[in-house]
Parts: structure tokens; sequence; C-alpha cells
């Protein structure tokens, strides 16, 4: 590629509604531009750079036995209906009309048209397993877009689907798809982890996400610096701290009249943040309406989804203040676990959202659970709030000033240092960017949409299905943000939009010049690379600044100085300096002597 016939755009200024370095350096670089939030068009820069991804993206799943398909984006909504997400995906579904009233989606996923698609052409048994995936354009009606295709509400996704006749079929695709993903991402020469993650919105029994290292992630993992355990931090489990402690202190009150948090309680009385619980309140609403009152150390936060798998709990929500004050006659920064009673009458906000405590809302019996965390479970001599207002009570003790938790539980976030999981070294937390997500799906969906084959028997019965995505366009931004420096991109070889430039610089239009650099980009791009020749004639620190930027592994510099020493001036976009090369040098540092 000539860059004289190539549309290549930089700017050397940083957008001001660009946060990150992805989004910076993609606007900087040309790469894209803006059409709507969230919304953005791809340039001939950017699509190389994507198609590159996606080609890596189809090799490994073509090798891993999965068969390519094309599914509408447009979906109609009775299929969503079937499976009851019409309503429930909530507002990131964006629902469009046709001329006769027809009510569709623009498809975020697409499990309910490859189910129908399944249900459709599969009949026997002998016809599975089998895996299908896709490469097409996704929409989510994000809140806020942000970070530039890092959130985008328009993205490009691979999305594959198995379908199997049993639960262990469906568990050797999992990680047969598990091991193509560690092969992509390999190949494209990113630093990752793959952690057990929550299966959320799409559901299933078990699931994987793949995540970009990199400090601006926006989702925190936790993995051990002594084997190769790795979860999102909102499934790793704490382990139990062990034996618990006799008590050694009396119970006594502590007047704490401004102090409500556990910090500026150890503040005043001097002691580590360790040594006191906090009580968080949270209404369950429904048949069986509860006050669930979960306790943590002090430096720890409720996970509220591991609390919500506990038995009788589901849905919540956050108890409101007034609730809170109904239930147990104390603000929240008062509240504490000694003397709760079992059972309370509160008022339920959730249709009458004001401040104060209002009497036009309707009043309801709840009963109160007490849910302690492992490590609370393991205290002794702690300090919690009195239930009145400006007190605490320190040298609690269970079983002796309280009655030993009912439930004890792992309901909280792990930290920097706790103990992994399973038994080898200590936690570490890092950020990471979410690039891809397998899912065990069971018969969510095919039980739903009636999705049945017939087995070795002659019966019918639901398929189990598998669901694998890749962020397509993500990865793009996901490598740019943990590889670049002032300069701009420094691409991973297989992302780079050329693997070289060959930059010509011959002010005074030299023959021998134009000759030289039209031969070597000429053999190089017969070598087997893609090369680009930049002939635009522009001031070389202006074409270097450029060829920086947009993050090319190689460098080479043709000029009539260089020719008149038999050299070829090399930089790698790593490097510090430049190295003046002969040509079987040069070839060998390309990898093509």
């Amino acid at each position: 590629m000539r860059l004289s016939q190539f549309h290549l755009s930089t700017t050397k200024e940083v957008p001001a509604d660009a946060e990150i370095a992805s989004h910076q350096l993609m606007l900087r670089a040309g790469m894209i531009r803006k059409l709507a939030a969230g919304i953005y068009t791809w340039s001939p820069l950017g699509l190389k750079v994507l198609r590159r991804v996606e080609n890596v993206v189809r090799e490994e799943m073509n090798a891993a036995g999965a068969v390519e398909m094309l599914m509408p984006s447009v979906q109609p909504k009775e299929l969503w209906e079937e499976t009851g997400r019409w309503e429930k995906f909530g507002g990131q579904l964006l629902k469009i009309s046709d001329r006769k009233h027809g009510e569709f989606c623009y498809g975020p996923t697409h499990e309910e048209v490859v189910t129908d698609f399944a249900r459709n052409e599969l009949k026997s048994y002998k016809q599975l397993p089998l895996t299908v995936y896709q490469i097409q354009t996704k929409f989510r009606d994000e809140i806020r877009p942000r970070f530039g295709v890092m959130r985008a509400r328009e993205f490009l996704m691979k999305d594959a689907y198995s379908f199997h006749i049993d639960a262990e079929s469906l568990d050797t695709e999992y990680w047969n798809m598990y091991r193509a993903y560690e092969r992509v991402f390999t190949r494209l020469g990113l630093g990752f982890r793959a952690v057990h993650a929550d299966t959320g919105a799409i559901g299933g029994s078990a699931s994987h996400e793949f995540h970009v290292l990199a400090d601006s992630g926006e989702d925190a993992i936790a993995f051990s610096d002594g084997s190769d355990y790795a979860a999102n931090v909102e499934m790793a489990e704490a382990v139990s701290p062990g034996e618990r402690a006799g008590p050694a202190e009396d119970l006594r009150d502590v007047d704490t009249p401004t102090q409500t948090t556990c910090e500026a309680v150890a503040e005043l009385m001097g002691i580590p943040l360790t040594r006191t619980a906090k009580t968080v309140v949270y209404c369950v609403d429904g048949e069986d309406p509860q006050l669930i009152v979960a306790l943590v150390r002090g430096d720890h936060s409720v996970n509220e989804i591991k609390l919500s798998k506990l038995d009788g709990i589901g849905g919540f929500r956050t108890a409101e203040e007034s609730e809170i004050r109904a239930a147990f006659g104390c603000s929240p920064g008062f509240l504490g676990p000694v003397g709760l009673p079992t059972k309370v009458s509160t008022r339920a906000l959730e249709a009458v959202r004001i401040d104060e405590f209002s009497s036009r809302a309707p009043n309801i019996e709840r009963r109160v659970r007490v849910i302690a965390d492992r490590t609370v479970a393991a205290m002794s001599d702690f300090v919690v709030g009195a239930n009145r207002d400006g007190f605490h009570i320190a040298g609690v003790n269970w079983g002796r000033d309280l009655p030993e938790p009912a439930v004890v539980a792992d309901i909280r976030n792990v930290v920097e240092g706790d103990p992994s999981p399973d038994g080898k070294g200590n936690l570490a937390i890092a950020r990471g960017i979410e690039v891809g997500h397998v899912f065990q799906l069971g018969d969510r969906y095919a039980a739903a949409m009636d999705a049945t084959v017939l087995d070795e028997n002659g019966k019918a019965r639901v398929m189990s299905m598998g669901c694998y995505g890749i962020g397509v366009s993500r990865i793009v931004a996901a490598a740019i943000e943990q590889n670049h420096d002032d300069a701009g991109i420094i691409w991973p070889q297989p992302m780079a939009p050329w693997d070289a430039v060959v930059c010509m610089i011959n002010p005074k239009g030299d023959a021998a010049t134009i000759e030289a650099a039209e031969a070597l980009y000429a053999d190089l791009r017969k070598a087997g690379l893609d090369v680009a020749l930049d002939d635009r004639g522009l001031r070389p620190g202006v074409m270097f600044a450029d060829i920086e930027l947009i993050g090319v592994p190689h460098r080479i510099v043709v000029s009539p100085r260089g020719l008149e020493a038999g050299t070829f001036e090399y930089r790698g976009r790593r490097d510090s300096e430049s190295q003046n090369l002969d040509r079987s040098a040069l070839l060998e540092k390309l990898g093509i002597a």
C-alpha cells in the first residue's frame, strides 16, 4: 500500500472528550470517527486493524471445529418473548417497529435467534454436537457510552453457540472453546487472564471471562501469586480465617456522638479498623419479606452478588434510612447485631420515593435474618453499633453477648493479600478489560423455546447449550491500553495495520532513491510481509511521528545518505535508537533472511 493513495489522517491534538489512552490514540491516529454517542465510523486504517483481529479469531474458531454462519441483526419480538427477555433485558434492548407495526429489536446477542435456527434444523442426536459462530455487529443501548469503542453502543462481536445431547458433551466443548480463546489472545500478543465469573444476564451454570490486563480496566480481578488461580472479584472466594479466639474484654458502651463509620470509630478508639464490624441492611420484598442484616469486618465490603446467591434471598434492595430507623430505632451509622429482634414492621418506600418517613407508604412485617461473613464469625472482642444514636459497643463476643450467627457465609469482596482459595500463595488485585466470555447455558434457552432432538431411544430431549463471545472491536482498544507510550500506539505484530513501513526521504527527487525504495518495498511484499511505502513526500520528523503514532512495528528509512553508505536506517517501534543496517542484516532483523 502506498500511503500517497491511502487515507491517513492524524492529529497532534488530544480530543477533549477522550478520557483514556485508547480513545485518545484511536482518534489521533484517525482510526475511528464519532458519528453519534457510542457509534463510530472505522476509517481504512482502523478497519485494517479490526480485520487482522477478526482473521485470527476466525482461524482459531475454524480450527476448533466451529462452523461460521450469519444471522439477522434485526430480531422479532416474539422470539424474545419466548425466553422472557423482551422485558427483562431492560433499557439496553433497542426496540424498533416496521411499517406494519411489527415489533423488533436490534440484536444485542443471538441466543434466541440461534436457538430458533437449531430447533428447526436439528432433529436427531446424530447431528450433535454442533458449534456455530458469526462475526457481526451488535447494539446495546448503554446509558453512558464512553471510552470510545471500549464501551460503545454499536460494536463488532464474535458470538458462538454450541448444541449438545447432554451436559457431559457441553462440558467438553466448553473447555475446547476455552482453549481456543487462550490461543486467540496469545496469538494477538496480549497479556491476559482467564477468570471465574458470574453468569450475569446471559445465565447458565458455569462461566469464565478473559481479561486483558490494563490499569484502565473497569473490572477488578483477583489472582494468586503462587498459582494460576484467577477470578473476577465478584466471584473470588474469601476463605475462612480459622478458629475464633476466646473473649478477653468485657462488654462496654463507647460514646461516639458523631462517629458513624467504622473508620471514624476506630480512629476515636485508637484501634485497628480490623477490630470493627459494619452492619449493612437489605430489604427482600415479595412473598417472604425480610430484612437481611449483613455483617462484614470494618475494612471489608459486602459482595452483593455472593449475598444474592444464598438460599432464600435472591433479589433485594438496599434498605432506606427511614426503614432502618423504623425497624431498629436508630440511624444506619449506629446499627449493630447485638439485641436485634427476629421480626419487625417497616414501611416500604419503593412506591413513595421521599427522604422522610411517610405514613402513606405500606406497613410490612418482615423477619430479620443476620448473615455474618466468615471473617466476622471468627472475630472476638470486636466493636459494633449499639442500636442507639451516638453509641457503639466494644468487647462484643459471639455466644456471650449475642447468639452465634444463624448463617455464616462468604459474603465479602476479597482484598489484596487474602489467602488464595486454592491454598497456594496470596491474592493480588489487578484491573482487567473483559474481551471474551464463555458460558455453559445448559437448557435455559432450549427449554424455553422447546428446542429438542430425538435421542437414541427415539424420545424428545431438550438440548444443552453453550455460548462463547469475543469483543472483536473491544480487543483493538484493549490492546492499545496495554501497548502505548507518549509517542502513540505500539501494536503487537499480529494486530498492526502493516508489518513494516518503508519511509522514503528524498527532498531532491533523486531517481536512485526512488528506485531503491520501490525495490525494497516490492521485495518485502514478495517475502510475505504486509508493507506500506510512505511516498507522501513529508518532512522526516512529521513522517516519523505519524508512523510512531499509528504503531507500525518496523520502520525502514531509504535516503540518499543511506544509499551512499550502503545501509538502511531501521528502528523497531519499541527501540530507543535507530540502527544503520545493510540489506542482509535488515532482512534478518525482519525475520525473512
